[in-house]
C-alpha cells in the first residue's frame, strides 16, 4: 500500500462512480466532467455534488476561488489526420491565492487520484481561464 493510500481515501461507492464514469465516457460524443475535493477532516476525496458538467464554461463557474480540486474531464475532439478520440484526463486545479495547507493537501493525493481514477494525462491549471487552453493542450499531446 502507497502512503498516499494511507493518508486518503476513497468509499467504495466513489470507487465504483469512478470506474462507471471513465467506461461510461470513453466513447462520449460531448464533454463531460465531475469535481472532486478532499474532506480535511477525513482525508477522504469526494464529488463535490452530483453534477455532472457538459461544458468548460459549468466547470469554470464551479471552481472556487481559493481552494484546489480535482476535475475528471472527457474531452471529445477530432484529431488533424480526422480520427475522433476521447482524452480521459485530470485537471489538477490549483489557484495561485490558496492556502499552503491545501497544497500540500492536494499535491499529496495527487498520484493516487491520478491512479484510483485511471487517467491517461494530468494538467495543472491555475484559474477557470486556463479551461480556455485545455483542447489546444490535448491536441497538441495526442
Amino acid at each position: 500500500m502507497s502512503s498516499e493510500a494511507r493518508l486518503y481515501s476513497f468509499s467504495p461507492e466513489t470507487k465504483e462512480a469512478l470506474r462507471k464514469f471513465r467506461l461510461g465516457t470513453s466513447r462520449a460524443k460531448e464533454l463531460q466532467a465531475v469535481i472532486y475535493q478532499i474532506d480535511k477532516s477525513t482525508q477522504e476525496i469526494q464529488k463535490t455534488g452530483e453534477d455532472v458538467y457538459t461544458s468548460l464554461d459549468e466547470i469554470a463557474e464551479d471552481l472556487p476561488d481559493h481552494s484546489p480540486r480535482f476535475v475528471l474531464l472527457s474531452y471529445p475532439l477530432t484529431l488533424s489526420s480526422g480520427r475522433p478520440s476521447v482524452p480521459y484526463i485530470l485537471l489538477y486545479y490549483l489557484p495561485q491565492t490558496c492556502a499552503a495547507e491545501s497544497r500540500m493537501l492536494y499535491a499529496g493525493a495527487k498520484e493516487l487520484m491520478r491512479n484510483t481514477a485511471e487517467v491517461g494525462k494530468v494538467l495543472e491549471i491555475e484559474s477557470p481561464e486556463d479551461l480556455e487552453e485545455i483542447e489546444e493542450k490535448l491536441v497538441g499531446d495526442v
